[in-house]
């Protein structure tokens, strides 16, 4: 029978989520305001304090009927106060109460408490309730690692029964709801019968554990014992009944595609093999998602798509020449390779590599090629891949591998027949981490690639039905071996008349279209395009003007929408081209306005095609200084050397006295220094503007010339020949000197290109000098000399007849 006494007035505090039972001395971190003050009114005047726990916990802000009426009256044994306003509380249950009645209080809960009496209990019974108890939790403890042993020593010593129950009942692994029960059951007999249950209850749990456990061994080996309680949860379930779960039906649907899927025999049995080993792994572990991801990378990749490709050659014929215009040695060799796919069901090779400045139409010509035959076409970029990985793919045993770029483009195109595109293979580079145009041989060699090894996908994969194209702008940056395996394809930058055509009948109506125009409300005069092309656009490709036209559709549709003339028409003319771009850009015409000493027009190539070189020498008095200044590369220091050898070699000849090295500095300069130059080729350009620097005679300002020079005066071959004349043209230079082993190259060089240039061809720096060098009247440029030791004889061919169709002469 419980019994109560009398109340009293106490500071009340709610608990969240522990229950304090009598005689148990418990730490409380204390953050809420009410809280704090209930407790430092307990310190302070030295009064109990009443705990009782909060029915929901979630509640931040509890209210009366948000805590249990009854609790436990504490004494408030310690405060500290933290760094965050919170407090560190101490306290000790000393006996069971219930709230009578709550007293209003502003500043903290006040409550008035009833002490509650336990009731009778006899001596036997105490005795014999305890031995059992007691030796029940010592069973439980003995299960369980987690009780400490202090506790049974502490139990063993406690001969009160309400402290021995209410001791052991703070240390049984329930939950704050359970706890709060056992304290509301004031009746000693009642709660030593509750707390035995509990303890019984869980010796019972401890033990199914076990055998849940031994189970679990049972079925498992010695490598999966990481997934020790992954197991137990499907032994649990399986205990429960639950049968065939979610994990067994994603797994036979895999198994079902692995069967419908095409696939070849090996990667079949690779794939029924890695779902065999998925099928023995717990899904939560790290190992089944790697085996997962395989499995989805071999059924996503298009092993024998293809496309049902025909080839037209007349339509493919018409698809190229209605979308580029020029390129005809492109086109040629790419229709020569329809012509033999169409004939036969599959050949070897080529690979195909078009090389050429930037802008020509490269990309755009892989993706004609795509249309023509009929095919998907996928790109990939290998702009700034370093890495070999990126072409090959990661080994599994990494995390987060995946395969190599190659079989990653074609999971996304779906088959295996596709236009491949390798995008500016010349602009990879290597490090530490391998060499991706390494990786590429395999990739791109038509005997290797119907077995193509992938580091992720570990299996032969076959790239023989694509046609692969890769597109560079220099040859120079491809490895050797690379080049070996391509057939190489270089397609020029485009002249005047091509740019102007392509202007007209491709960026105008493109831009048009892309501005929001009408057909025929915005018109170009052919003299607004030259204008662009001369005076704004310095470029061996098409995408400045293309921005320069874009440009002005745009100023021309804002003056539109400002004047609210939707209907308006508009006109481009030449004179009208400033209004839209501003000032030119450029300089149209010769680079010289007039013939200068020491000032000699050379021609340079470039990966963006084909450039005049100036090059530039003064002379100072001085001790016989060579300068050389304009960022220059080894190669083109040791041309300039070679230049003033050959100089001071023939310095009687021409008249120099002989010791002018001694007394001169030389300087040699070559505009535009912050861009870095090298080469051999402007070797007879050096030569020519030292000797005309010397002599103080002007170099014709409408000549260029290009050509290695030797210390005996010889002119050697050079390359980029095309790309050269084609800025000597667009740069209104009229005769080129050009190396006489070069004359192989003219055939190469369009026609329309030579028809306005006057090609001469030099063996000898002294042709050079007597083209280059203007004189006074009736003085000649090579002097009489008695002595053969420093007066070599003059090198330079009777002149013969020009060739007016080629406009070559000799």
């Amino acid at each position: 029978m419980t019994e109560a006494h009398e109340s009293q007035l106490l500071p009340m505090m709610p608990l969240r989520d522990i229950v304090v039972f009598p005689h148990m001395v418990a730490p409380l971190i204390v953050g809420r305001g009410r809280s704090i003050k209930a407790l430092e009114h307990a310190m302070t005047n030295r009064v109990e304090i009443m705990l009782s726990t909060q029915r929901d916990p979630a509640v931040d802000d509890p209210q009366t009927k948000d805590v249990n009426q009854i609790g436990t009256v504490a004494n408030v044994l310690q405060l500290l106060r933290l760094p965050d306003g919170t407090i560190k509380a101490l306290v000790e249950g000393k006996r069971r109460a219930r709230i009578h009645a709550f007293v209003q209080n502003p500043a903290f809960f006040m409550v008035q408490a009833e002490e509650l009496e336990e009731g009778d209990f006899t001596e036997y019974q105490s005795v014999a309730y305890r031995r059992e108890l007691l030796n029940s939790f010592r069973d439980y403890a003995a299960k369980n690692k987690k009780v400490p042993a202090e506790v049974l020593n502490t139990l063993e010593k406690i001969t009160d029964p309400g402290k021995f129950i209410d001791v052991l009942s703070s240390h049984l692994p329930i939950g704050s709801e359970e706890k709060q029960n056992l304290l509301a059951i004031v009746a000693l007999e009642a709660r030593f019968q509750t707390v035995l249950g509990i303890i019984h209850r869980e010796i019972e749990i401890d033990s199914l554990e076990g055998d849940i456990r031994s189970k679990v061994k049972k079925r498992m080996e010695k490598n999966q014992r990481d997934y020790y309680l992954a197991e137990q949860i499907k032994v649990i379930k399986k205990e429960m009944g639950d049968g065939q779960d979610a994990v067994e039906e994603e797994l036979g649907v895999l198994e079902t595609a692995i069967k419908k899927k095409k696939l070849p025999a090996a990667a079949h049995d690779k794939a029924l093999q890695e779902l065999k080993k998925l099928k023995l792994m717990p899904p939560s572990s790290a190992e089944a998602t790697v085996v997962r991801n395989y499995i989805d990378c071999i059924l996503s990749l298009p092993w024998k798509a293809k496309t049902n490709a025909s080839i037209d050659i007349v339509a493919a014929e018409e698809v190229m020449e209605r979308e580029h215009f020029g390129l005809a040695k492109a086109k040629e060799r790419i229709l020569e390779f329809l012509a033999v796919q169409a004939q036969v069901k599959k050949i070897k090779g080529p690979i195909l590599c078009l090389v050429g400045p930037p802008g020509v139409g490269k990309t755009s010509l892989c993706k004609s090629v795509a249309r023509a035959m009929n095919r998907q076409f996928v790109r990939l970029s290998l702009g700034g891949v370093r890495d070999e990985a990126e072409v090959r793919g990661h080994r599994r045993t990494y995390i987060g591998a995946m395969p190599g770029k190659i079989l990653q483009s074609l999971q996304k195109v779906k088959v295996n027949n596709p236009v491949f595109c390798l995008d500016e293979v010349d602009k990879m580079s290597m490090d530490f981490r391998g060499d991706p145009s390494a990786a590429l041989l395999e990739v791109l060699d038509p005997e290797q690639n119907m077995a193509f090894n992938d580091h992720y996908l570990d299996l032969d994969y076959d790239l023989s039905d694509i046609f692969f194209i890769t597109t560079a702008n220099s040859l120079n940056a491809i490895p050797a071996p690379l080049q070996d395996r391509m057939e190489i394809i270089k397609l020029d930058g485009y002249t005047e008349e091509d740019k102007l055509a392509i202007g007209q009948d491709f960026l105008v109506p493109k831009q048009m279209a892309a501005n929001g125009f009408a057909s025929g409300d915005v018109a170009f005069s052919n003299d607004a395009l030259l204008e662009i092309i001369r005076r704004y656009t310095r470029e061996a490709g098409v995408r400045n003007l293309e921005r320069s036209i874009a440009s002005i559709y745009r100023k021309i549709a804002r003056q539109r929408q400002k004047a609210n003339q939707t209907k308006a028409c508009y006109r481009v003319t030449g004179a009208g081209v400033a209004k839209h771009l501003g000032t030119p850009k450029y300089r149209f015409g010769l680079a010289e306005d007039r013939d200068a000493v020491g000032l000699a027009t050379g021609l340079a190539w470039t990966e963006v095609g084909g450039e005049l070189l100036q090059i530039e020498t003064v002379l100072m008095p001085g001790s016989g200084k060579l300068t050389i200044t304009g960022k220059l590369g080894e190669v083109m220091q040791e041309s300039a050397q070679a230049a003033l050898s050959y100089v001071r070699s023939r310095s009687t000849r021409l008249g120099i006295a002989t010791d002018f090295y001694q007394k001169l500095d030389i300087h040699v300069h070559v505009p535009e220094g912050a861009i870095p130059k090298d080469g051999p080729s402007a070797g007879i350009t050096m030569t020519t503007s030292i000797v005309s620097a010397l002599l103080k005679a002007p170099v014709r300002r409408d000549l260029a010339m290009t050509g290695e020079v030797t210390l005996r005066g010889r002119v050697l071959p050079i390359g980029g020949l095309t790309e050269k004349l084609l800025a000597a043209r667009r740069g209104n230079i009229s005769r080129v000197l050009i190396p006489k082993e070069n004359e192989r190259n003219l055939r190469d060089v369009p026609a329309k290109i030579l028809r306005h240039l006057t090609v001469e061809l030099v063996e000898h720096v002294d042709e050079v000098l007597a083209k280059a060098l203007v004189l006074p009247e009736g003085e000649a440029l090579f002097k009489a000399c008695a002595d053969p030791l420093f007066c070599p004889d003059i090198i330079i061919p009777r002149p013969e007849a020009a060739q007016p169709a080629a406009n070559v002469s000799h």
